[in-house]
């Protein structure tokens, strides 16, 4: 605690504790994604679906 509490010029241990919790939701909880990520994500909204209804199906589609 002391270590954060003297980077940061925090007034007490609480301030530091909550420092940290602020910093490991944004680098472990959610971090931000990243632009390139978000618009694969966009192109792949927009294909065309599959249906299939059976488990049959499926290997017939996807077996060699």
């Amino acid at each position: 605690m002391n270590i954060i509490k003297a980077k940061y010029g925090l007034k007490d241990k609480s301030a530091a504790i909550n420092r940290m919790a602020v910093e490991y939701e944004k680098e472990i909880l959610e971090p931000e994604l990243k632009p390139e990520y978000i618009e694969k994500l966009k192109g792949i909204e927009k294909q065309k679906t599959i249906t299939i209804k059976t488990i049959e199906n499926l290997r017939n589609r996807y077996s060699p």
